[in-house]
């Protein structure tokens, strides 16, 4: 009797523990976005286990137990890699058979696109603005697109620009982890498609018939590495909603970027190299200036804008001589190009160049044609580091803040500015004790550090916030608060200055508001001011909706006269040379001043060496 009930407890146990290996199993089918299929066979699997306990193994001891475990564990391995999830571009709504929009024309032909759920705007995704940058036109400046027959339904996002891509796994963990969201849902069961082929533009605009409508011209971040115009957090349709138009687009990124190769310059008609991403750039503006009137859009109202690289883009084509004429405002979140030595996304041509030739050394190429003829998915895994755009003396003929201080950039009006925990995200891996501390200070000031170091001591600033992976330190926090006013906070307070002293309209803000998701941290203002809260509303309180509310009205209200304030906003002071509080975006807005008014003095110093 003793015998029995000992094989019963110890079945028991046995399915429990197989219990518990299943659920692990789903959890890492469901982080990988992995197919049904996986789970079919996982809970076949499972089931085949608990009957053949109830009929066979029960009788059997401990080996038997555990060898039937390991050939789980086993089977759990192999529907993970037989239900991979497939490539798939990306739906334009959310809606399953969405409306289809009246036939609009192009100057390469008819297309149509698709209603929102509520009616209320209409979308067109995936609308091709250059050729195809692939064979003998990778590395060329980009060619007008080709025209097409018939109606081209537009109605899902072209694959995203080629570039190193993390199994969904991590993603999915760095949604947890970060974003501090992950939906459990069988309809993304999918990889979003990549491509060298992504030189194609989205366009969200009210719904029926519009005249001259304001354009927002919106560049995605990413370092200039990665990053694709389908992400959540700033799709356009809820500001098309307030009466504007929205674009976002692809562009090349990476080494099909940012390379610089000399033979490449001796090739190109304008001796150019470096920059194809940025030409990718003002092709799709110049796209829009020819287009635009045809969604009832008025290319005299174009406001381009971008966030981190994108807002380092934004910079770019307001000091390139190619852009000059195509917009009239600019909004630059989270990063900048206008100190004297950038601190990302910009290098020196030289630099470049070097970059390049390691790219040509890491496939032992001896020639451009050679490079050409390696795969787009063996070429994005080199080792060089192409991140950063560069003086080509075509699109970017001058370091840019000479072009400033020259008074001939392009915008008219600026609207820019920086979040609380910029720098948080990307020292997560880092521990930062007084030792650290000060050696970080010696490489951002040289022989400033000591005058930052009395302006910062090592134990002045907590740690703000603390992720699940963070690896902290006693001078972690005063460590992130000193490296996002440099990297970041800095460009725009030059870039305000700049546009102050040419007497130019210039709204400076500083966004710090808590939330359930990205926090202030680097991109936590996206989803806030491009009006996509509602898309992980659980995330979010009424005090969030409500700044939202007004972050999207500050900026249709600059998009469309250059000045964000209206009725119902509190006042947002114009920031001048004698005025120099900034905006806090916070649960109550008001003027404050700079947070790092101690920091900017030091690092002009340096940057004046």
């Amino acid at each position: 009797m003793k015998k029995e009930k000992k094989k019963d407890m110890v079945s028991v146990f046995y399915i429990i523990v197989l219990a518990v290996i299943a659920i692990l199993g789903f959890a890492l089918l469901e982080l990988g976005k992995n197919t049904l299929l996986g789970w079919g066979i996982v809970l076949a699997v499972l089931a085949g286990l608990i009957v053949l306990e109830v009929f066979v193994t029960k009788k059997n001891g401990f080996f038997i137990h555990l060898l039937t475990c390991v050939c789980f564990v086993s089977m759990i391995s192999v529907a993970f890699a037989v239900s991979q999830p497939p490539f798939k571009q990306v739906p334009a709504v959310d809606v399953k058979n969405p409306e289809v929009t009246d036939v609009v024309s192009v100057n390469e032909g008819d297309l149509t696109g698709v209603f929102t759920e509520d009616k209320k705007a209409e979308v067109y995704a995936g609308i091709p603005y250059a050729a195809p940058p692939v064979g003998d036109l990778r590395w060329k400046e980009p060619q007008p697109a080709e025209k097409w027959e018939g109606v081209k339904a537009c109605d899902t996002f072209a694959p995203m620009s080629m570039q190193k891509r993390d199994s969904e796994i991590m993603n999915s963990l760095t949604q947890i982890v970060g974003y501090r969201k992950f939906n459990i849902s069988l309809k993304d069961n999918y990889r979003e498609a990549v491509s060298e082929d992504s030189l194609y533009l989205n366009i969200w605009k009210p719904a029926g018939k519009v005249e001259n409508a304001p354009v927002l011209f919106f560049i995605h971040g990413g370092s200039l590495t990665t990053g694709q115009p389908s992400f959540s957090e700033y799709r356009g349709e809820d500001l098309a909603k307030k009466g504007i138009i929205v674009v976002n687009f692809g562009y090349r990124l990476n080494v099909f970027g940012y390379m610089a190769n000399e033979e490449l310059a001796k090739e190109s008609n304008n001796n150019t190299t470096g920059n194809y991403g940025l030409l990718d750039q003002i092709a799709a503006l110049k796209w829009v200036n020819e287009n635009i009137a045809s969604f009832g859009g008025d290319a005299s109202k174009i406001t381009i804008a971008g966030e981190s690289a994108g807002a380092s883009s934004v910079g770019a084509l307001c000091v390139s001589p190619l852009a000059k004429g195509l917009f009239r405002f600019a909004i630059a979140e989270s990063s900048g190009i206008t100190p004297k030595v950038p601190y990302h996304t910009f290098r020196t041509f030289a630099d470049a160049l070097k970059e390049g030739k390691k790219t040509m050394k890491d496939f032992d190429a001896k020639s451009i044609d050679d490079l050409r003829n390696i795969s787009a998915e063996m070429l994005v895994k080199t080792t060089a580091n192409n991140s950063a755009m560069t003086v080509d003396g075509y699109a970017i003929t001058e370091q840019p803040y000479l072009t400033y201080e020259k008074n001939e950039n392009n915008e008219q009006a600026l609207l820019n500015g920086y979040n609380a925990n910029e720098a948080d995200v990307f020292t997560l891996f880092n521990e930062v004790n007084e030792k650290e501390y000060k050696d970080a200070l010696n490489t951002l000031f040289g022989k400033y550090a000591d005058e930052a170091l009395k302006a910062y001591p090592a134990n002045s600033h907590p740690l703000e916030f603390k992720l699940a992976v963070e690896k902290g330190g006693s001078a972690k926090g005063v460590y992130n608060h000193v490296l996002s006013g440099t990297w970041f906070a800095y460009s725009h307070k030059k870039w305000s200055d700049y546009m102050a002293q040419q007497n130019k309209p210039v709204y400076f803000y500083y966004f710090s508001k808590d939330n359930g998701s990205l926090r202030s941290y680097h991109a936590g203002e996206l989803p806030y001011a491009y009006g996509n809260l509602w898309r992980s509303a659980n995330k979010y309180n009424d005090a969030d909706f409500e700044l939202s509310e007004q972050m999207q009205n500050y900026w249709v209200n600059f998009v469309k006269t250059g000045n964000p304030n209206g009725t119902d906003l509190p006042q947002w002071n114009r920031y001048t040379n004698e005025q120099n509080k900034i905006l806090q975006f916070d649960t109550e807005l008001k003027m404050i001043d700079d947070p790092y008014s101690k920091l900017y003095p030091i690092i002009d110093k340096y940057q004046n060496e």
